[in-house]
């Protein structure tokens, strides 16, 4: 079965389960990198708001050998848990006083989203650039964002700048940053234990949330004094777009090594709508900038 046709089935599968209450549709969604997925939305006339449920993975799931009935149960299970109590009522994203707190950014890749960027607010940075969202409260849909594009700025009656310095504000309080060595971070997942001679020179940078952490790039006080103490620039390696990767820059110019290991890990460990960028970056310690390295 192909996927349009496992898509038709399981639309069928969900009319059935859902009633003539619930229209079931399909829609098409660009993510990041201009990943498209093709989803499904359960909506009852009286809802002006549903999740989107993504098809690709469950479809390869089928190809597994998981049975389209239980695809289906899942499905149901899943926007029963996502679904709010409650209508959400909007209105209050019209004012931008009431929706300033939560403004928040992140780093995409500039050359894979040019598309998008077309619609959306943003700031070039390096070959990435800087695009805004606002976070929805998580009692209310828990992680679910909006992605702010220039038909809400019109609606504000806001600029682009005005946009920036509100996310920029939010970001330390909303986004605080988080950096702890790699070794730490290895005893965290693996729970083995590392002795104080055991010394891996690198170490990740992301937010406390680790959502969306390599924005903390932007805003970074802990990057400064990890330089500071090491009495070393950093490179950085885009790991994906919650997090990266630094380490002290030893001068021996092995930029071609790293720039090959970042490739691997974006072509076979990350998910393509997660992939930052390929290119290299180094922290000037004296200048407390970041720069891309070309060589």
């Amino acid at each position: 079965m192909d996927f349009n046709v496992f898509v038709e089935n399981i639309v069928d599968l969900l009319q059935k389960k859902m009633g003539e209450d619930y229209e079931i549709r399909v829609t098409k969604v660009t993510k990041n990198n201009d990943i498209q997925l093709t989803g499904v939305i359960l909506m009852r006339e009286s809802d002006n708001i549903s999740p989107t449920i993504y098809l690709e993975g469950l479809y390869a799931e089928y190809k597994n050998g998981t049975a389209l009935e239980q695809l289906a149960e899942k499905i149901v299970a899943f926007y029963t848990e996502q679904m709010p109590d409650q209508e959400l009522n909007m209105d209050f994203f019209k004012d931008f006083e009431q929706v300033k707190g939560r403004i928040f950014y992140k780093l995409v890749s500039f050359e894979k989203n040019r598309k998008l960027l077309e619609k959306l607010p943003h700031y070039r940075w390096h070959d990435l650039a800087i695009i805004f969202y606002y976070a929805m409260e998580e009692e209310k849909v828990g992680r679910a964002s909006i992605t702010i594009h220039h038909h809400h700025l019109a609606m504000w009656g806001l600029s682009v700048d005005s946009l920036y310095r509100a996310a920029h504000n939010n970001m330390r309080k909303g986004m605080p940053e988080l950096l702890v060595s790699m070794k730490d971070l290895l005893a965290e997942m693996t729970g083995l234990q590392f002795g104080d001679d055991t010394y891996i020179p690198m170490y990740v940078l992301t937010n406390q949330e680790k959502l969306y952490g390599a924005a903390a790039l932007l805003y970074s006080e802990g990057m400064k004094a990890l330089a500071d103490r090491l009495q070393s620039d950093l490179l950085i390696l885009p790991s994906s777009v919650h997090e990266v990767l630094l380490l002290p820059d030893d001068g021996l110019n092995e930029y071609a090594f790293y720039r090959q290991m970042v490739e691997d890990v974006n072509t076979t460990q990350v998910e393509p709508e997660e992939v930052l960028s390929c290119s290299l970056y180094r922290y000037r310690r004296e200048k407390a900038e970041i720069e891309e390295i070309f060589s």
